[in-house]
C-alpha cells in the first residue's frame, strides 16, 4: 500500500494512513500530515522502514534497560494498541507508564490529552536532569 500511495495525490490513502496516525486531528493537520509523508522520505524509505518495524522485536532487550523510562501510549491508538504499551512498561524495570486519552498515535496540541503529555515529560525530564547533576545512579 505504501509503495502505491506515498507520495501520491491518493485521497483514499491518505485517508486510510491519516487515520492510523491523527483521526482526531483538524483538516489542516491533516494537511501537515500528508505534505509531511511527501517530504519526509522517499517511497522506497517508507516502504523499508514499514518492514523493518514489522520485524524489530526488542521484547528480549526490554528487561536489560537500566536508564529512567517513561511510557506514555494513548488509550485508543489505532497504529499500535494500548496493550503494546502496557506490556514495554511492565517488562522494563521501574518504568513510569503514562495512559492518555486520545485516539491519536501523534498527539495533537489541540486536544485535552497534551496537556497530560507535556506536564509528564516535563516532570521526567526534571528528573532525570537532577539525577544527572547530583550524579545520582540514573537506573534507580
Amino acid at each position: 500500500m505504501i509503495r502505491h500511495g506515498w507520495g501520491q495525490d491518493n485521497p483514499a490513502f491518505h485517508q486510510l494512513f491519516t487515520s492510523l496516525f491523527v483521526p482526531g486531528g483538524t483538516p489542516e493537520q491533516h494537511q501537515w500530515f500528508k505534505d509531511l509523508q511527501r517530504v519526509s522520505i522517499s517511497v522506497d524509505n517508507a516502504v523499508r522502514l514499514a518492514r523493518m518495524f514489522g520485524e524489530i522485536d526488542v521484547g528480549e532487550l526490554l528487561r536489560s534497560v537500566a536508564v529512567p523510562t517513561l511510557v506514555m501510549h494513548s488509550r485508543h491508538d489505532a497504529r499500535v494498541p494500548f496493550e503494546q504499551g502496557l506490556l514495554m512498561a511492565r517488562e522494563i524495570p521501574d518504568a513510569r507508564f503514562v495512559a492518555l486519552d486520545s485516539p491519536n498515535h501523534i498527539v495533537l496540541s489541540h486536544e485535552p490529552a497534551w496537556r497530560g503529555l507535556t506536564d509528564e515529560l516535563c516532570v521526567f525530564l526534571d528528573a532525570s536532569a537532577t539525577d544527572r547533576a547530583s550524579g545520582g545512579d540514573p537506573s534507580t
